[in-house]
């Protein structure tokens, strides 16, 4: 196989043009006609037909459904302002990872958390999947100014600003006399000037799943080929952008291919009109950014790429090197080994199919067993009178029994009751029932209020996993894109409301690998529960804290707060700060210090019971410090005592090791003096195995090696 090379525009253009082209065809032929039905199901439609004359009304099975789904779902997700919190994986992550959470989380309703969660939990409901994307907008806007009646000075004061471009310019001299009557010329300028504002912000869009592609081969959002979004846009959004005029100008828009779906979605035809016969820059153009791994650069590990193209042909606007993905995908029942899932509305299709055909035979026997089909001898009664359904109308005939009704039997309870079998099929399916929305009367008349509870939440099992899922496909990648994009585009400093006060933070200090863990409340129950704890917590903390005070060394102030706090947002209070004044460990210790000196301005200024107050802490106090100093002084004196016993074993074995190494040396002397001290070559290697021997002696006995003393002695012989 070849090296890899660099690739050329031409070549990435290709690459990413048939990547584009097969991924559409993948969703507009396998996916998108699932999503068409689904679709027309939830408006109200169905593929049976019906006879004229017959009911054509039609069981909203999906509909329904799904509109008493959302609102479940919306208040799990409703139920608390920091839905994600960012677990800290090493010590010194604690307190940024608070910050993060809380951050993000004002993030996230700074860009209406409400109405993007609303359309990703739609477009899941309904269409497999809920996508919303995630990146930070840099754009420029455009403000024109005129100004008239300048002076030289303001003209030039304007026309020097970087960021100001003229448009027009006018200048008209007048004459006119000075104090001294001198005639002087007088300069005024009318000038029309467009500025330039550079805007960036973290921006959160919602994302129609028809714009939305990747590849077959996808299993999700990190294994995808291609993951492609395809939107138009006006050419003058492009230019901001900073693509040439000229170039985007010429660009077409979508073709009719999915224009089917966004009938479906919208309920209309999107209108035609070139906008760019009266204004170019108004012209919609196909744009399709498309996010892929390429090695262009030829060194054969691929690198994620953002690349922007237009046109149905994918002209190729633009790329350049990508950090991540920009979008969380939601999705209610995922489907393992597999990109796209199944819809809450492909569950009950079928059965809005089988419930329709059911009701319209109960509606149609009801009409025909109360208004009946009639049996008449054709020339023995007056038609127009058999045809008038007016009632009490009259008759006439020549014969009597010459008009005869056909009887219908009625049949509707026997469906009605087929009826109610379609209707617990579609509640196991979805876990959406009376009981589970508790609405049903037997539930709340015939039991005590504890086993209502439990079958309300025993019907809310399914609903509880389609939240769980929603909130582990999507709104966990959804916060860790958003910390990554604080992270790399925010400034260093910024400030934060934090526990009712503005606190600065450095957002590109945090650790863009923190995990994120989904606090969403599953289950009805579970903020009763929760109530109920907390409110118990409350009572236990007061009674802690009046009986020991600010030193019971279990409760503070700050604690107390903080719970109060989670009463008042679990009760659906959030402006926290309009009940509670603001608590932090360094304003308790303020009122710490501020109760201690006005319990010793209380003593001075006479007050038997505060003196006598006083006087106690004084006295607990000196015994504290008292039995402190006692404790101290012990412990020091053991130390003492342990630190003398070594050092007399310690100077034990030095002396011993002093006798041996006398011994040595004296021996090393005697045998060097039988050789008459001739091979000094000889005597070195002996006084340096003396040395090793030494050091491996006192190595033994536990005693620190004096290297420097070894060293200075093998130096001087």
């Amino acid at each position: 196989m070849a090296r890899p090379e660099k690739m050329d525009s031409t070549t990435i253009e290709n690459i990413v043009a048939d990547a584009i082209d097969e991924a559409v065809d993948f969703v507009e032929s396998e996916i998108a006609p699932d999503r068409i039905k689904a679709q027309r199901y939830f408006d109200g439609e169905v593929d049976i037909g019906y006879e004229e004359g017959r009911s054509k009304v039609v069981a909203t099975k999906v509909r329904d459904t799904v509109r008493n789904i959302k609102p479940s779902l919306l208040r799990i997700f409703a139920s608390t302002d920091k839905a994600g919190e960012f677990i800290p994986k090493k010590p010194e992550d604690i307190m940024t990872a608070e910050q993060a959470t809380q951050y993000i989380s004002w993030r996230m309703n700074e860009c209406g958390r409400f109405n993007l969660l609303t359309d990703a939990f739609h477009d899941a409901l309904i269409k497999k999947q809920g996508v919303l994307k995630v990146y930070w907008d840099e754009t420029e806007s455009v403000e024109i100014h005129s100004y008239d009646n300048l002076t030289d000075e303001e003209y030039y004061a304007i026309i020097n600003d970087p960021e100001i471009e003229v448009i027009e310019h006018s200048e008209e001299t007048y004459a006119e006399m000075d104090q001294m009557g001198m005639e002087m010329q007088r300069v005024e300028h009318s000038l029309k000037v467009s500025r330039k504002n550079a805007e960036s912000q973290l921006t959160i869009k919602s994302v129609a799943p028809e714009e939305f592609f990747v590849d077959r081969n996808a299993t999700c959002i990190e294994d995808a080929y291609i993951v492609a979004h395809r939107t138009e846009m006006r050419v003058g959004d492009l230019v901001a952008m900073g693509f040439d005029f000229d170039k985007v100008s010429e660009l077409d828009g979508i073709d009719d291919g999915g224009d089917l779906e966004i009938y479906e979605r919208k309920g209309y035809m999107e209108d035609d009109t070139d906008e760019d016969n009266a204004d170019p820059s108004m012209k919609l153009v196909q744009v399709t950014e498309a996010y892929m791994r390429m090695d262009i650069e030829g060194t054969g590990v691929p690198a994620l790429y953002k690349l922007t193209c237009g046109g149905t042909d994918h002209e190729l606007l633009d790329y350049e090197l990508w950090d991540e993905i920009p979008f969380a995908v939601f999705e209610c029942d995922p489907e393992p080994h597999a990109f796209y899932g199944r819809s809450v509305a492909d569950l009950i299709i079928d059965d809005q199919d089988a419930a329709t055909a059911m009701l319209r035979g109960v509606l149609d026997n009801v009409a025909l067993t109360n208004n009946p089909r009639m049996e008449v001898l054709e020339d023995m009664v007056n038609m127009d009178d058999v045809l008038n359904n007016e009632i009490g109308a009259i008759v006439r005939s020549r014969q009597i029994g010459s008009v005869q009704p056909l009887i219908t039997p009625f049949m509707a309870d026997s469906t009605l009751t087929a009826l109610s079998y379609l209707d617990q099929a579609v509640e196991a399916k979805t876990g959406v029932s009376r009981a589970s929305l508790g609405l049903d009367p037997d539930t709340l008349q015939n039991t005590s209020a504890t086993a209502a509870k439990l079958a309300q939440q025993g019907g809310q099992g399914q609903i509880e996993v389609i939240a769980r899922n929603l909130a582990e496909t999507g709104l966990r990648r959804l916060y860790k894109l958003m910390l990554k994009l604080m992270v790399k585009n925010s400034p260093e400093r910024t400030l934060m409301r934090m526990n009712s006060q503005f606190v600065p933070v450095d957002p590109a200090s945090w650790n863009t690998s923190m995990d994120v863990s989904i606090n969403v409340g599953l289950g009805t129950g579970q903020e009763d529960i929760k109530m109920t704890v907390m409110s118990q917590m409350l009572q236990l903390q007061l009674g802690l804290f009046q009986q020991g005070g600010f030193q019971n060394g279990l409760v503070s102030m700050t604690n107390i707060h903080n719970v109060m706090s989670e009463i008042l947002t679990m009760s659906g209070f959030h402006n926290v700060e309009k009940y509670l004044q603001p608590m932090t460990p360094q304003i308790e210790q303020q009122l710490m210090q501020m109760q201690v000196q006005q319990q010793q301005a209380a003593a001075q200024q006479g007050n038997p019971a505060m003196a006598q107050a006083q006087a106690l802490l004084q006295a607990e106090q000196i015994k504290a410090q008292a039995k402190m100093q006692t404790d101290a002084a012990k412990i020091q004196a053991q130390q003492q005592t342990e630190m003398a016993k070594l050092d007399a074993q310690q100077q034990a074995k030095v002396a011993e090791l002093q006798l041996r190494q006398q011994h040595e040396m004296q021996k090393l002397q005697k045998e060097l003096g039988i050789a008459r001290m001739d091979d000094d070559r000889e005597r070195d290697r002996m006084l340096q195995e003396l040395y090793i021997r030494q050091a491996e002696l006192m190595a033994e006995e536990g005693i620190a090696l004096d290297t420097a003393r070894i060293q200075a002695k093998q130096a001087s012989n």
